[in-house]
């Protein structure tokens, strides 16, 4: 997004209470920095606000969580004025209004989604008797809802970053307006093909796609990501990552493979998952009724009748996985003792079927393997971040 026009505010950023519904992120990230259409949602309210997020508030052992330019993660604590908390579970649009000189509470459909916090005034909790100040965006229920986010939030993301781009190179094959079209030095081979009639297709620099890639707009990739192959359509792709096979309205955070063949539709893909060759993803019910999602022993009603696989951060499928829909991937599980997953998958599975977990030195000397191929460092803090979350989770 665009640099955060200046504010008089300082922007802190609230997780919700851990619950089924955020699995299989809860206690591994913090929510805010889940992507909601092309922008994370912290990203999404820096620009409602119009500054940069001093720090999120979040899970006590998410305490300095040590990827790159996330704001300061800590404990809940007193907010002096005049700031704005702005829930993790709720994805601003445009840019906030003037806000009141007394304390507010900003709504969506009558609930509340954040607080203004005036001057000479302290914010520590839920404010009484404030003042509803209604604001526009789309309210999360659930990590499920990202994949609401994308039909409604993804083509005017789309629209608003396009500019300046290279010319769309000889030997590619345009469907609509090459207007839509914006790449910032990507390299493209001959037998693309670009098809902007349902919205626009932009490229961050260094991303590569290769022949034989259909992109069907509306599509954002992030930069330094590979493109390999297969019909891409409604997707919104973090950077570094390798991408192959056909892809619907899918969200993928980031540093992420699925670069085989296999569909993978309405899903969400967290850091760090790798996808075996052939891993499928049912995202529609036999009866077209609305999915149910399941974590550990509890039914989530969805509401969405298209619904893939959620995968947490460092998830990894073995080669012909089928997922059923709503299905849900813990954090760092290894999914392969059978070609049909679970419904819900434990975090650190080790199987995906039993009990048994991933040893916290197996998990650790994995990331110590992958992380280099993405030019990241497994510094210290990271380590102790990956411990502390391990312990969390398998508690």
């Amino acid at each position: 997004m665009s640099p955060p026009a200046p504010s008089t505010h300082s922007l802190y950023l609230l997780d919700p209470d851990p619950g089924p519904a955020w699995a299989p992120f809860a206690g591994i990230r913090p929510l805010s920095e889940l992507r909601a259409g092309a922008h994370l949602v912290r990203e999404r309210w820096e620009t409602f606000v119009g500054v940069e997020a001093t720090a999120i508030f979040a899970l006590p052992h998410l305490t300095g969580f040590p990827e790159p330019g996330v704001p300061r993660v800590e404990a809940r604590r007193p907010v002096s004025g005049p700031a704005v908390i702005g829930s993790s579970t709720f994805a601003p649009r445009g840019l906030a209004g003037p806000l009141p000189d007394a304390p507010a509470r900003l709504t969506h459909d009558g609930i509340t989604v954040g607080w203004s916090v005036p001057a000479g005034t302290t914010w520590n909790g839920p404010l009484s008797n404030a003042r509803a100040v209604s604001v526009e965006g789309v309210l999360l229920h659930g990590v499920y809802d990202l994949i609401g986010c994308l039909e409604q939030l993804l083509r005017e993301d789309v629209l608003k970053l396009l500019g300046d781009s290279d010319p769309v190179p000889k030997g590619s094959t345009v469907i609509g307006d090459p207007a839509w079209i914006s790449l910032r030095e990507a390299a493209i081979e001959p037998g693309v093909i670009f098809d902007t009639r349902n919205g626009p297709v932009v490229l961050e620099s260094g991303v590569e796609v290769r022949s034989g890639t259909r992109l069907e707009g509306p599509v954002w990739v992030g930069a330094n990501t590979r493109v390999v192959g297969g019909p891409i359509r409604i997707s919104a792709i973090g950077p570094w990552c390798v991408i192959r096979g056909e892809m619907s309205t899918t969200v993928i955070l980031g540093y992420s493979n699925k670069s085989h063949e296999g569909f993978v539709g309405h899903s969400v893909l967290g850091r760090w998952v790798n996808l075996g060759a052939g891993t499928t993803t049912s995202n529609l019910k036999n009866t077209y009724g609305p999915v149910r999602s399941e974590v550990a022993g509890t039914t989530l009603e969805t509401g969405q009748q298209f619904l893939g696989s959620l995968f947490g951060d460092h998830a990894k499928t073995a080669i012909g996985t089928l997922l059923p829909a709503g299905a849900v991937v813990g954090a760092g599980a290894s999914v392969f003792d059978g070609v049909r997953a679970p419904k819900y998958v434990a975090p650190f599975a080790w199987g995906g079927s039993t009990s048994e977990r991933m040893t916290q030195q197996k998990f650790l000397s994995v990331v110590e393997r992958v992380f280099p191929r993405r030019h990241v460092e497994v510094s210290d803090s990271m380590k102790s971040f990956l411990i502390r979350a391990y312990d969390w989770l398998v508690q």
